[in-house]
């Protein structure tokens, strides 16, 4: 892993608070100058701490009010079978995210959608006619407690001043 000091540290919770924070507005918080933020983005850019920048949309506020966590399990647990369903779901819209898991189930996928039969339709009409799938449970969710796109950083402060 790439060595990070403080400033990197402070720099990329600046950015995952704010990424479009200009080089001058960011060197303002983590008191360097716009030039040395700008070659330190870079360099964690092309270390790979930076996988890209993005804008986050408010799924409510674009008719997205059904959030729901499926947990589907497969017949099979070979190469093929789980390689041509991790293809198959990661062209799923309404799939925002896809892992497999160990317990219950094989996968864990978070899905929204517009409304309750869109999530019934997403269910049978797409994700339940998957080649191989054997069983699908839907948690929906009622009201959201956390979300947050940032990650902890804190356990790379251990040891730095």
């Amino acid at each position: 892993m790439i060595e990070l000091d403080r400033f990197d540290l402070q720099l990329l919770a600046e950015l995952q608070a704010n990424g479009r924070a200009s080089n001058a507005q960011l060197a303002e918080r983590i008191h360097l100058s716009a030039s040395q933020v700008s070659r330190r983005i870079q360099r964690l850019e092309q270390e790979g701490l930076i996988e890209r920048y993005v804008a986050l949309l408010r799924a409510e506020a674009l008719g997205l009010g059904v959030t729901a966590f499926v947990s589907v399990s497969l017949e099979r647990h070979g190469e093929q079978q789980t390689g041509t369903f991790d293809e198959q779901v990661g062209t799923m819209d309404e799939v925002l995210e896809c892992f497999a898991v160990s317990g219950d189930a094989d996968y864990l996928l978070r899905v929204l959608t517009p409304s309750l039969p869109a999530l019934s339709d997403f269910l049978l009409h797409q994700l339940m006619r998957l080649p191989g799938v054997r069983n699908v449970k839907s948690n929906i969710v009622l009201s959201g407690v956390k979300h947050t796109t940032q990650l902890p950083l804190k356990h790379l402060h251990h040891g730095r001043r």
